[in-house]
């Protein structure tokens, strides 16, 4: 069947109309062509809430195909999950984020839109107020990558390392990490919290501090880092709905200072009653109902992961649950991922199906609910409050340990950890001899 409005648009002089999801894009009919110009490292930029923050953009082309990769950090990046040249107009898709930029070339730089989907509200915090839903449109801009100036990036001061932010948060937190990797004047910086980091913030020392941005499909973020001469840091964090201005202390001057640690991966969420079998059941992306007493899940070790996917911090943990899916399943393992969504996406679940496809997910996901119906259809969990949150159960179906948040590699030796505490209790699990215990034949929960 044909397009009536793309028919109609090709036909308007001088405008062509783009489609694009939620709306009509006017795009001038002088747009430079696209052909073979648009290969390569871009500095693109995105304007939230008045602040533009940079990001590096990617595109290949070959023949009709094209492909725009997002970067977290130097290494790690997203591709499209799918694009397109129509005419003039370039479109990239990150359909696993509900993403996508539209741009026309014009005098070598390209401009448009840059939309996030979102038509239903959220709420992920406890006492937080909730996120109304609303489609957001914002400026994209973007220009051949150039490498700064040497004058630009002079006498650029070390500040490689772990450092620590006093920060109260809703989830309890007392303090937060910034962890640097710097190499010369260039640096790749991430904060960290109890639910995860910010992604990797790159760039480097510009005229008397250091700048870094990011921009992955999801948390666009800037960075300004000011060495004080107290040896503290001055960090402005530009990251919506985090926007702070806030100090960084070397471990051992905040433990001098009599400053709280950052909270504890292991021990911020527990569980009610270690004695109890952790149960659940919720409908899987094919409708099918599933619980812990499927013949799947029994006699194995589990990994129930309290996710969505909206959550930027739960597309970095799912990737390295593939990784161990594909390492132990063999041996016994299974994970299920009890995902809440918006209600729009709980319904038509198309951000979850792109999830799943991007990341090749192999193991079982299940649709729970709602965000803010996580703390009813969990109730075995104490204090769980962060995206993502890990349950490691036994193979008798009981609980053994828990793990808050994702700290993905921008954290450095945190990711480290993570995978070290990870592994070793799948695998003493796995060595553990366990008999399966149905719901019904468990001891009385203590109240």
């Amino acid at each position: 069947m044909k397009n009536p409005i793309r028919n109609l648009a090709k036909a308007a002089s001088p405008i062509f109309a783009f489609v694009l999801g939620v709306g009509v894009l006017a795009i001038p009919a002088r747009a430079e062509s696209l052909a073979g110009k648009l290969d390569g490292r871009w500095t693109a930029t995105v304007r939230e809430g008045g602040i533009v923050i940079p990001f590096r953009l990617d595109i290949s082309t070959k023949g009709d195909q094209v492909v725009g990769k997002l970067y977290n950090g130097d290494e790690d990046f997203e591709t499209t999950t799918s694009a397109s040249i129509d005419g003039g107009a370039l479109q990239l898709n990150f359909e696993h984020y509900l993403t996508s930029i539209t741009a026309t070339l014009k005098e070598g730089e390209l401009d448009g839109q840059l939309v996030v989907t979102r038509r239903s509200a959220i709420n992920i915090t406890p006492g937080a107020a909730e996120r109304k839903a609303s489609d957001s449109s914002k400026a994209f801009h973007a220009k051949r990558y150039e490498a700064p100036s040497a004058a630009e990036t002079a006498n650029a001061p070390s500040i490689d390392g772990v450092w620590e932010i006093p920060h109260e948060s809703p989830k309890g937190e007392k303090a937060w990490r910034l962890i640097v990797k710097q190499k010369g004047s260039e640096i790749s910086a991430t904060i960290l919290r109890v639910d995860g980091d910010t992604g990797a913030l790159t760039g480097g020392w510009r005229n008397g501090k250091f700048v870094a941005s990011h921009f992955d499909g999801a948390r666009p973020g800037l960075l300004e880092i000011t060495p004080q001469q107290d040896g503290s840091l001055q960090v402005d964090l530009k990251a919506e709905p985090r926007n702070a201005v806030l100090t960084a202390y070397r471990p051992e001057v905040a433990r001098a200072k009599g400053l709280p640690e950052p909270a504890n991966y292991l021990t911020h969420t527990t569980v009610r009653d270690p004695n109890e079998v952790f149960t659940y059941s919720f409908p899987d992306i094919h409708g099918k109902l599933i619980s812990n007493e499927d013949p799947k899940f029994k006699g194995k070790v589990v990994l129930a992961i309290v996710t969505g996917t909206w959550c930027p911090n739960c597309h970095d943990e799912a990737k390295y649950l593939v990784e161990l899916y594909q390492k132990y399943h063999s041996q016994g393992l299974e994970i299920v991922a009890l995902d809440f969504e918006e209600a729009d996406q709980r319904d038509s679940l198309t951000r979850v199906n792109a999830f799943i496809k991007q990341y090749k997910v192999p193991y079982t996901y299940l649709i729970a609910g709602t965000p803010d119906e996580m703390w009813d259809k969990v109730p075995q969990a104490v204090n769980l409050n962060t995206w993502p949150a890990t349950l490691f159960i036994g193979r008798d179906g009981r609980v053994k340990g828990t793990y808050s948040g994702f700290a993905a590699p921008p954290s450095g030796q945190y990711n480290t950890e993570l995978k070290t505490e990870f592994t070793s209790k799948i695998e003493r699990l796995l060595g553990e001899q366990g008999e399966h215990i149905t719901a019904s034949a468990q001891p009385a929960a203590r109240q």
